[in-house]
C-alpha cells in the first residue's frame, strides 16, 4: 500500500489499513449472531461448551484453541459440575468464536455477494481529530457498493491472511477514482450483513 498517508501519525492522523477495517467489522457482524450470554455466566458457558460438543469441527476447534483437557473434565464442565480454569474459559471462548466463524462462512457469502448486487460498504476517513488544523485533509466519508469480493474477503477474514485483505482493499481503492489513495488507511469501514 502506498498514498498519501505513507506516513500515518507524522501529524497524529490515527487510522488502520482498510481491509483490517473490513474484517474487525465482520468479527462484530459475527458477534451479533452468537451467544448473548456471558461467558463467565453459567448459561454462556454451557451454551458455548454445548456448541463446541455437538456441532461438526468442535473438537478440532477446542484443540487449535489448545484446550487439552481429559474427556471427564470435559463431562464435569458441560454437566455444571465444575468450571474451567480462567485460561480455559478464555480458550473456550476463542474456539467458539473460531467455530461459529467458520460455520457462518456459506452464509455470510451468500449475504454479501446478495445474489450479485454486492453490498454497500462506508468508509470513514482516518481519525484527523488530534492532526493541527494546517495539516488537515478534507476527506469525506465514501460510500461504495461493492460486488465480486465477497466471497474472497470471507476467505481472507476467516484465514487472517492480511496480504489477501490488503489486495481486496487495494480492488476497493481502485473504484474511489482520484481521491482513492487518501483511504489506504480508514477508521472504519462499515456495511450491514442482512439476518
Amino acid at each position: 500500500m502506498a498514498g498519501r498517508w505513507r506516513e500515518l501519525g507524522r501529524y497524529n492522523a490515527r487510522g488502520i489499513p482498510g481491509g483490517v477495517a473490513m474484517a474487525i467489522h465482520l468479527d462484530t457482524e459475527v458477534m451479533k449472531r452468537g451467544i448473548k450470554s456471558p461467558l463467565t455466566s453459567k448459561r454462556g458457558l454451557a451454551a458455548r461448551l454445548k456448541y463446541l460438543t455437538e456441532k461438526k469441527g468442535g473438537p478440532e476447534a477446542m484443540a487449535a484453541a489448545g484446550i487439552t483437557v481429559k474427556p471427564r473434565t470435559l463431562k464435569s464442565w458441560l454437566d455444571g459440575a465444575s468450571t474451567p480454569r480462567p485460561d480455559n474459559l478464555a480458550k473456550i471462548d476463542a474456539a467458539y468464536w473460531a467455530l461459529k466463524g467458520r460455520n457462518l462462512v456459506p452464509r455470510l457469502k451468500e449475504l454479501l455477494d446478495n445474489d450479485g448486487a454486492g453490498t454497500e460498504i462506508e468508509i470513514y476517513p482516518v481519525d484527523q481529530s488530534h492532526v493541527p488544523e494546517k495539516h488537515q485533509r478534507d476527506i469525506d466519508v465514501r460510500r461504495i457498493n461493492l460486488r465480486g469480493v465477497w466471497d474472497d474477503f470471507v476467505d481472507a477474514w476467516l484465514d487472517e491472511d492480511a496480504d489477501l485483505l490488503d489486495q481486496i482493499w487495494d480492488e476497493v481503492l481502485n473504484q474511489l477514482g482520484s481521491d482513492y489513495d487518501a483511504y489506504t488507511y480508514v477508521e472504519h469501514v462499515g456495511f450491514a450483513v442482512p439476518r
